[in-house]
């Protein structure tokens, strides 16, 4: 095989052949043209869902809380799991941006700007739900650690604090991360449109980029150092999260098994979210030779692996309840899978370890209609594995004489329906505003931006 065969079939990202202008007109065509009808359909929907979601919001606010169907002992139901599952949805935007930028993974650039914003939107739907929990929202500027007029801090023990820290730190670091990488197309964007309003935006949010020698040289070393911060995070927001539920001493709960457990779950989850949404993005756009189907493939594998990782937790799991020779702990493991809400967790073992499983065979793995079905369980599968720790840990504790069972209402399932109105408003939102793939990066590892390498090894 020569080495032009070589080198061409190790690049990674772009199917065929496309010149710098024709990416720059597939990227910015959903920015510069009239929105389309499927478009319309699109914020329609998930307008429409924001609106219900809104709506509850606000009884709850009129009437309070008691219009969820939390009780006692089941004090954290809808909202804690909703909160837990979208911080894991936001995860993977910057597994993709940083942790694969450093290991310097090609393949990232057609999915790491929409992964990032993801991120952005999915811990913004994720901060909602912790100030809504405590029924006074109003009053929610005390978790913030400040001196005020009462000489009152708040507890620095509770890891309910710790997550306000984590992430908060998270969201600050990875929205930075996510406008730096914006920056050049801003630039490319404001060069390219007609529009005085748009140039002018465009103008103030590049910063004055020209593209110089310099202005690269400071780019790619603020990228690097922003990388280098994100990927960190990546480990400890899900841990700190995750100690909300091991520092306590309920039954299920109190495991060291957790954080690493939560952060590959969260991994698991965001993967699943990105392919979900950049199956449509690429179809609804027609970024089909751009998000390709060997990236989605090597997406499907990270989720395969991360999937078996959670599988092995689960398994895990039982044989620490087992081993510890704990009845308390036992039986809250038995309850789980045998006990009244069984049926949320076989949902969670059939969408989360079984049906990933199927990502061994390579047709699976690049068959984008049944990618795009496991991915959308796998999102199930996760929302049941937050609804399955919590509640079914809850309902049941140390003493008979207070098990309850938990029933949510109308108000929590319409609350998590417009939590997703809200994240996909967003994210349609921001495909119809920005480029949802990076220019900058993409022409880096086209055909034409790499040297040509002939048989005798000149260039």
């Amino acid at each position: 095989m020569s080495l032009d065969a070589t080198f061409t079939r190790e690049i990674p990202l772009l199917e065929g052949k496309s010149s710098f202008k024709e990416i720059d007109d597939v990227i910015a065509k959903p920015v510069e043209s009239k929105p389309t009808i499927k478009w319309w359909i699109a914020i329609g929907i998930s307008s429409t869902a924001l609106l219900i979601g809104a709506v509850c919001l606000g009884l709850t606010f009129w009437y309070g809380i008691g219009l969820w169907g939390n009780n006692q002992p089941v004090g954290w139901a809808f909202d804690i799991i909703n909160f837990v599952f979208w911080i894991g949805i936001g995860h993977a935007g910057t597994l993709i941006s940083a942790i694969l930028f450093l290991f310097r993974q090609k393949w990232r650039t057609g999915i790491a700007r929409f992964a990032e914003a993801m991120t952005i939107f999915a811990v913004m739907t994720a901060g909602l739900f912790p100030a809504i929990h405590t029924g006074r929202p109003w009053l929610d500027g005390y978790l913030l650690p400040y001196p005020n007029q009462h000489n009152l801090w708040v507890n620095f023990t509770s890891p309910l604090l710790w997550d306000v820290f984590a992430v908060s730190t998270y969201f600050t670091v990875s929205f930075v991360f996510w406008y730096v990488g914006l920056i050049p197309d801003l630039a490319t964007l404001r060069d390219r449109t007609t529009s005085g309003i748009k140039k002018f935006v465009y103008t103030i949010f590049s910063l004055g980029w020209r593209g110089s020698n310099r202005h690269w040289q400071h780019y790619e070393r603020v990228y690097l150092i922003l990388a280098g911060l994100s990927t960190p995070l990546v480990l400890s927001v899900h841990t700190i999260v995750s100690f909300d539920f091991a520092v306590s001493v309920i039954p299920g709960w109190h495991t060291t098994i957790f954080p690493p457990y939560f952060v590959a779950g969260a991994i698991f989850s965001g993967f699943g979210m990105v392919s979900t949404v950049l199956i449509i993005v690429r179809k609804v756009f027609d970024m089909e030779h751009i998000i390709t189907v060997n990236t989605l493939e090597k997406m499907n594998k990270i989720l395969l692996a991360t999937g078996t990782m959670v599988g092995y937790a689960y398994g895990m799991e039982f044989f620490i309840a087992w081993y510890s020779g704990n009845p308390v702990e036992q039986f809250a493991f038995i309850n789980r899978a045998f006990g009244p809400y069984a049926w949320a967790y076989w949902i969670m073992i059939s969408c989360n370890v079984l049906f990933p499983q199927l990502f061994w065979f390579k047709k699976i793995r690049r068959n984008i209609p049944i990618t795009f079905v496991i991915v959308i369980l796998v999102n199930v599968g996760m929302w049941f594995e937050r609804f399955v720790i919590i509640v079914t840990s809850l309902h049941r504790d140390y003493l008979p004489t207070s098990w309850a069972m938990y029933y949510p209402t109308m108000y929590d399932i319409g609350i998590l329906l417009g939590s997703f109105g809200l994240f996909f408003t967003l994210i349609i939102l921001f495909a119809r505003t920005l480029p949802v793939v990076s220019m900058a990066e993409l022409k880096a590892v086209t055909e034409n931006a790499q040297p040509k390498i002939h048989h005798n090894g000149s260039e």
